[in-house]
């Protein structure tokens, strides 16, 4: 195979295997944005697919790409040295070739954050990070996602009717976040709204967005600079390594960034699952299935982040699979991974029993730039979406499913809206408080002798006694070896899920 064109109009040479691919973006490359797109990525992945492990794509007009959809070769590009994360080798944003305005700048351009970073300065940047998260108590993050769900159930629900993208799971992950982060009520909700802009498809919405995200952020530092407290925020910034304003500003980019949206996408596509999936929807009713094994089974078949993990080669290289098919990658092209294409091609080899089992997915990268927060974004979204249908028993779509419709743009895998109706609630949702002795009270930020005085307090192992059956592990898992956390079995008020399924799926 050859080099990518010299720039983004030029057509890719005799060979690439994009170039034949029908439907493609104007210059003969398949286009994975669009109405097309959304509506079906599976049929652009299949014809990709079929032409070997990777491809000539375009995310957005005029900015080409090379996407792998292979499993193993996914995991090949994740865990090599050979691949570098640092966005300034995007040598077609260097050039100006693209200009810095475009809808995909703001989520690819680079940033200080451990999300761009290589080598040490990477695993000095994914330590505080991962100190930092160890420390936020299971426990209390279940109450927070509780109470942030009450009070939006109690919102929507005198109505009888919601959206629950943007009544719900857009704005629980914002809502929890903030408060892991130590935010203002102000400081939250300006926040979500940043987050939902930076993946509009409008450029000029996206880069609003990342600018406005990056000024609440920068409040917020200075803010804990001032006045530190027993929050995520607090303990990156007195962390011993000392991360300057600016790596602060921007780690935390990529926390919120990661936490919200992609989290929102999970738990939306996960609720659509139970309400109109038959192997869900029948056998919730039984109680042989959990809401984990569903939030587990969009992992593999609808992965929230679609394509995403950019990598840039550091020197010419050849990625090929078993049958030796493969594309010759240049250095200086943003090399993403389907994480979408990768897990729906090892999903269809396995049964719905052995998913539900088997957490090898991609949906969290793998390789040292896996997500730092998986086990954190597990427990939000199985608490988010057990709260709703203990209050909710009786959801049912308001449209039929088909009429759901996908947002746009490379990314991210998120519905548009998703339409529900229930008998309206005439009182506020109970909001439940932990266990007495559950939740530590918060620590104090107390100096580190070994780091010149520097506020530091490590994770502690003093946690009280978890009930049984709850994994204490507080580190999260690797990618590819998941520990799987129970999930809870459907009951109690959960009866109006024996309803048939054809009634699930709306009338």
């Amino acid at each position: 195979m050859t080099t990518p064109p010299p720039g983004p109009a030029a057509v890719p040479p005799p060979g690439c295997p994009a170039h034949h691919a029908p439907g493609g973006a104007p210059g003969g490359l398949p286009a994975l944005y669009g109405p097309g797109f959304a509506a079906d990525p599976d049929a652009t992945y299949a014809g990709l697919r079929r032409r070997g492990p990777a491809h000539w794509v375009e995310l957005a007009p005029g900015v080409p790409a090379i996407v792998v959809t292979d499993y193993t070769a996914a995991l090949e590009v994740l865990r090599s040295s050979q691949f570098s994360k640092d966005a300034r080798r995007w040598t077609a944003l260097v050039q100006g070739r693209i200009p810095m305005d475009n809808e995909v700048v703001p989520l690819m351009g680079f940033r200080p954050s451990l999300l761009f970073a290589d080598g040490d300065r990477h695993l000095r940047l994914r330590k505080t990070v991962d100190d930092a998260l160890a420390r936020v108590d299971s426990y209390r993050l279940r109450s927070f996602v509780r109470r942030s769900a009450a009070r939006l159930i109690d919102e929507f629900g005198p109505a009888g009717s919601a959206d629950l993208v943007s009544q719900y799971s857009q704005r629980v992950p914002a809502l929890v976040f903030t408060q892991l982060f130590g935010c203002s009520d102000e400081q939250t909700e300006r926040m979500a709204v940043a987050c939902g802009q930076m993946i509009d498809a409008e450029p000029a919405i996206a880069q609003r967005g990342s600018e406005d995200l990056a000024r609440c952020l920068a409040e917020l530092v200075a803010d804990k600079r001032r006045s530190p407290g027993a929050d995520v925020t607090s303990w990156l910034l007195h962390h011993p390594l000392r991360l300057s304003d600016e790596e602060m500003l921007h780690q935390l980019v990529v926390l919120i960034g990661a936490g919200t949206v992609p989290q929102s996408a999970w738990i939306s596509s996960a609720i659509m699952l139970l309400l109109t999936d038959d192997r869900f929807a029948g056998d919730l009713s039984g109680g042989s299935l959990t809401v984990s094994d569903a939030l587990n089974e969009v992992l593999w078949e609808r992965s929230p982040m679609a394509n995403f993990c950019f990598h840039y080669a550091v020197g010419e290289y050849d990625l090929r699979d078993d049958s030796g098919a493969g594309l010759r990658i240049p250095p200086g092209v943003p090399v993403l991974i389907s994480h979408e294409a990768a897990n729906s091609q090892v999903a269809r080899e396995l049964t719905v029993d052995r998913r539900a089992a088997n957490h090898a997915h991609l949906a969290f990268g793998a390789g040292p730039h896996v997500c730092p927060a998986q086990g954190l974004s597990e427990i939000i979204a199985d608490v988010a979406i057990e709260t709703l249908l203990d209050v909710l028993p009786d959801l049912t779509l308001a449209v039929p499913a088909a009429d759901l419709t996908w947002r746009h743009g490379p990314f991210h895998r998120s519905l548009s809206a998703l339409p529900v109706t229930f008998p309206a609630l005439s009182a506020p949702v109970p909001q439940s408080a932990p266990a007495p002795g559950s939740v530590p009270a918060p620590a104090s930020v107390t100096p580190d002798p070994t780091s010149g005085g520097q506020p530091w307090n490590p994770p502690t192992s003093s946690s009280p006694t978890p009930p049984p059956g709850t994994s204490t592990s507080s580190t999260p898992p690797a990618a590819t070896s998941t520990a799987r956390r129970p999930g809870s079995v459907p009951g109690g008020r959960r009866r109006g899920w024996s309803s048939p399924a054809a009634w699930l799926r709306g009338r």
